[in-house]
């Protein structure tokens, strides 16, 4: 049998206005061409809702009962991990049997979405508290001591870079919780190697590093490239300079280099690439080249240095703004969001 069509409101209001004017469900039928039983059951509506609009309807019940909802959120909430046909299988020895659609609806209404998990670097208890150690120490910091920091990284630029991802269970603004990640290490083909600094005046020199990086190749780079930039930029008398703890940074022979060209060198707390702002700046860079789709190593490493070139000084000058202590005593144990 075809669906009756659903009266409009209009004729619903008509039906209840000719009703209090006496006449009755036969004569209202015919005078709008509407069933009899339908104009009754407007009538009927009207004297007990006092309203002809449609009623929220109930819908079909739950599948999944509250308790369930409760297994499921312990089960993610514990692993995140955790996949709908893992889900799926848990209930249906508890006596329920659902799709994994049934599984994804019940988390979003929950605030929890399938996200990929992150990859970040992992972080041991000593990391940990050499992180807190800096944040709490350089808290007070002003603006022009950030200001005058150079800032220096190593990164890896891909061809064609593609990333296994893993999704987990996760709420909104918990995507770098250690248990929504994937801990990576680093660097890994299609691609360049580049050495590259900057500070809140702009970007300093970006350079290619061909061959495996020693200490007395990364020392050259310094001489070479970090100083000649340092005058370019015109930084302020008593810059700092800041680069990581890779073992080519901190051996003997570079520190002494340091040491005899009189740099005052940031004290850097291991594992902690997102306290970095070139770690924003070399994100910047990738989408900038992803945008040309080199095709080739050589246009790779010719895009890499026009994009780096035309960064803006503004974009520099508002990563280095970025307070991202604060986030790393809120988090206390995991990475930050920058």
């Amino acid at each position: 049998m075809a669906k009756t069509k659903e009266l409009s409101k209009d004729t619903r209001k008509r039906i209840v206005d000719l009703h209090q004017t006496g006449k009755s469900e036969s004569t209202i039928g015919k005078q709008l061409g509407v069933k009899k039983s339908t104009v009754g059951a407007s009538i009927r509506k009207w004297k007990t809702y006092k309203t002809t609009d449609n009623l929220p309807r109930s819908g079909a019940p739950r599948k999944i009962s509250s308790r369930g909802v409760k297994m499921i959120m312990r089960t993610v909430s514990k692993n995140p991990r955790t996949t709908r046909g893992d889900l799926v299988n848990d209930l249906q020895r508890a006596g329920t049997t659902v799709t994994k659609v049934t599984i994804s609806n019940t988390l979003q209404r929950q605030g929890i979405k399938s996200s990929s998990a992150r990859r970040v670097l992992l972080l041991k208890p000593v990391h940990v508290q050499a992180r807190l150690k800096f944040a709490r120490e350089h808290m007070d910091d002003t603006a022009e001591d950030w200001e005058n920091v150079m800032w220096s990284d190593e990164t890896k630029v891909e061809l064609f870079g593609i990333n296994s991802t893993r999704r987990v269970w996760r709420k909104k603004n918990t995507e770098l919780h250690p248990k929504n990640t994937i801990p990576t290490v680093k660097h890994g083909g299609g691609n360049i190697m580049l050495w590259g600094c900057f500070s809140a005046k702009g970007p300093g020199r970006l350079i290619r590093v061909k061959d495996r990086m020693n200490g007395a190749m990364y020392r050259e780079i310094l001489s070479q490239n970090l100083l000649p930039s340092v005058k370019a930029l015109k930084m302020k008398r008593g810059w700092v300079f800041q680069h990581d703890n890779d073992p080519k940074h901190t051996a003997r022979a570079t520190k002494e280099w340091l040491r005899k060209k009189h740099l005052k060198v940031l004290e850097w707390p291991s594992q902690s690439p997102d306290l970095n702002p070139i770690e924003n700046l070399w994100r910047e860079l990738k989408v900038r080249v992803a945008r040309r789709q080199p095709q080739n190593i050589t246009a790779l490493e010719k895009i890499c240095m026009e994009g780096w070139a035309k960064i803006p000084a503004t974009v520099c000058a508002n990563l280095v703004k970025r307070n991202r202590l604060t986030s790393v005593i809120a988090n206390k144990d995991y990475i930050t969001k920058y």
